[in-house]
């Protein structure tokens, strides 16, 4: 918990820098496939810019799945806890509030890009002070049977799962890889900001910083304030290991108090999520790859934001929260899918860059001749941790327990290639990877509504429509 979290940071923030350099170069809502296509073989750039769109696509509506089912769980944990722990949720009632945040999010997500910069300030205030309160008051809470040595805390090693201890050690790395993760939001809203050359890239380092330090400081605080009974506080009836050691360390009141801003903060990264994804959806839509792209790729006339991908990304996220009332495994699914596929989305345009012959040219953010070797560091540690949680957590597995990860994942990625190559109508006939964006009556009568194709003649009519606009000025 302590050391597992140490190491993925520092190998996440390797992943941060290369992101940050390729946004610094191109800040711009498509991001990670905008730059696949930029940087690829022109034989290949647009399958590549292709998979790394759904691949983008799954991860944040994954992404948005996992965060708010969490925030179901902890609601419930509050009303366990309030309940004297005599109340335990079912995964049908857990799933009735999980659709409940879904629906206040889609609200939040459509309102005025203004209003949502105003309230981000708020949520990271909220998150700050929530990362202090449990660093600082739970060690001074903590009666005196539940405090631990540092021989405890800094060199115990609970195994509980029966694979090998450096294979389990690994395996610590899924917490802070699923909590520090998700950083491309900052370049999908880089089309709303100022100065996106610069704050972009920034974004994304101090984000991943912050969140290492802070991060191993709670873990720190947790360990030492822990107790030693940890098959107790995993078989807690609240749900919850952590609402349990702040139980045992608060008291009921106390905890409800407290455990009220984690699930508040835990809500506001959902609708943070919530707000990137929509806007990777509305730049992968304006390029007609997605089903329904020409509905996706419309701007709210009030609001001025892309509130049909707000509302489409919610009901996907609602359907493959689904996957939860199978059970704890289904749930873990949601929550591998959602690392490995946006470090399948981030490795293809990091590697892309040194792989194939570009004209690569650094934003103000650039690492120089340090480039090169992190990236080689970034791509091998996403493609391994991507194997890795590939696997099931039990060595000894059966259907109940199996990590339906590929399943889900490949599935959707098989679907997203028969598409492309489907005959006649699929995108390799009509995808042409990103292409400049400028209003026209050409580009919308040649989307099409329900099916998101675009042919060739409705590319060279955007086109067309573009030069005689000036739309040679209008690249984002």
């Amino acid at each position: 918990m302590v050391w597992g979290w140490a190491v993925a940071s520092i190998f996440i923030l390797f992943v941060g820098m290369s992101m940050a350099e390729l946004g610094s170069a191109a800040p711009t809502s498509g991001g990670l496939y905008f730059w696949t296509h930029s940087f690829s073989s022109p034989r290949c750039r647009n399958l590549l810019s292709w998979i790394v769109g759904y691949t983008n696509t799954i991860g944040s509506v994954s992404g948005v799945a996992s965060i708010d089912w969490g925030c179901a769980v902890q609601v419930m944990a509050a009303a366990s806890i309030g309940s004297g722990q005599t109340f335990v949720p079912t995964n049908a009632q857990i799933f009735g509030v999980y659709a409940c945040i879904l629906v206040t999010h889609v609200f939040i997500c459509s309102l005025a890009t203004k209003i949502l910069a105003r309230l981000q300030t708020v949520y990271i205030f909220l998150n700050l002070i929530l990362c202090f309160a449990v660093i600082i008051a739970l060690p001074v809470a903590t009666p005196k049977e539940f405090r631990n040595t540092a021989s405890f805390a800094l060199g115990n090693f609970t195994n509980l799962d029966g694979w090998p201890n450096g294979y389990a050690f690994i395996l610590s790395f899924l917490a802070p890889l699923w909590t520090i993760c998700g950083f491309d939001c900052s370049v999908h809203i880089s089309e709303e900001a100022s100065n996106a050359a610069t704050a972009v890239p920034w974004a994304i380092v101090t984000s991943i910083g912050v969140a290492g330090v802070l991060g191993w400081a709670i873990n720190m605080s947790l360990a030492f304030c822990m107790g030693t009974d940890i098959d107790g506080l995993l078989d807690s009836p609240i749900g919850q290991p952590m609402a349990q050691i702040f139980f045992n360390s608060f008291g009921q009141n106390a905890t409800l108090a407290l455990w009220s801003f984690v699930v508040l903060v835990q809500y506001m990264m959902g609708s943070s999520m919530l707000l990137g994804a929509s806007r990777q959806t509305f730049a992968f839509a304006r390029d007609g790859a997605l089903p329904f792209s020409g509905w996706l790729y419309r701007m709210n006339g009030y609001t001025k934001t892309p509130v049909n991908t707000v509302i489409y990304v919610a009901i996907l996220s609602l359907l493959l929260g689904l996957l939860g009332l199978a059970g704890p495994s289904a749930t873990n699914a949601i929550f591998s899918m959602s690392i490995i596929s946006l470090y399948v989305a981030y490795a293809i345009p990091i590697a892309a860059r040194f792989v194939f012959k570009n004209d690569f040219k650094p934003g103000p953010f650039n690492l120089g001749r340090f480039s090169m070797p992190v990236a080689t560091i970034s791509v091998l540690w996403m493609l391994f941790m991507s194997v890795v949680f590939l696997f099931p957590s039990l060595p000894q597995t059966d259907v109940a327990d199996m990590n339906y990860t590929v399943v889900v994942m490949g599935g959707t990625l098989i679907l997203s290639l028969a598409w492309y190559y489907c005959p006649k109508y699929g995108g390799v006939h009509w995808f042409t990877g990103p292409v400049k964006n400028i209003g026209s009556k050409e580009w919308d009568k040649g989307s099409s509504s329900t099916s998101g194709k675009q042919d060739k003649d409705s590319i060279a009519a955007k086109r067309h429509a573009e030069a005689e606009l000036g739309g040679e000025k209008s690249d984002c």
